[in-house]
């Protein structure tokens, strides 16, 4: 009975410890070539990379996009009311990119880019389509030729870009207007 009492007790502490340890390891930012892919350092992608948009990801990313369009974060632009649409505190989070120069700029003209799409979590993508397209029709890489794909774009990006908008950025109060938010 002893041995029993022990395990589920500490099956309960376990279970009570993994909230916090997700908490604190997601917390650690991380710095660019800091962030972990099998043990290596992740190389930055090249410089002066432009946004491009979801559809473009999905032209060879089409099982990963068609996930990403059942989920919430496919829809974050349009779960803003008018009234918040154009609400920088709101635009941050809501759309891909925005304050960057090739980032969400408006619903008219940056439809591409309303939501969080892939380049919200991968960063803008353009050099990472440039570098790849001449790959799209081949059927096995080499090593050398998917490490450089790869490191054409981030895994993920660095300083947790989840967090960014999922915490309150210590803030006491929640940013979301009382209206919008969920239960």
């Amino acid at each position: 009975m002893l041995g029993l009492l022990q395990r589920r007790f500490s099956g309960l502490a376990i279970l009570m410890a993994v909230p916090l340890l997700v908490a604190m390891l997601a917390s650690v930012n991380l710095p660019p070539t800091q962030t972990a892919r099998a043990g290596e350092p992740e190389p930055a992608p090249p410089a002066d990379q432009e946004y491009t948009g979801a559809k473009r990801c999905a032209s060879c990313h089409f099982e990963q996009y068609m996930k990403w369009k059942k989920d919430p974060h496919s829809k974050a632009f349009e779960k803003l009311t008018a009234k918040y649409e154009k609400d920088e505190k709101c635009l941050e989070c809501h759309t891909t990119g925005y304050g960057e120069p090739t980032g969400f700029k408006d619903a008219e003209t940056s439809k591409a880019l309303a939501g969080v799409t892939c380049e919200s979590c991968h960063g803008p993508g353009s050099k990472h389509e440039e570098i790849c397209k001449p790959f799209a029709q081949t059927k096995e890489l080499t090593p050398e030729q998917e490490k450089m794909l790869r490191d054409s774009i981030w895994m993920i990006l660095p300083d947790n870009s989840c967090l960014k908008c999922h915490v309150q950025k210590a803030h006491k109060e929640n940013p979301t207007p009382k209206e919008l938010r969920t239960k």
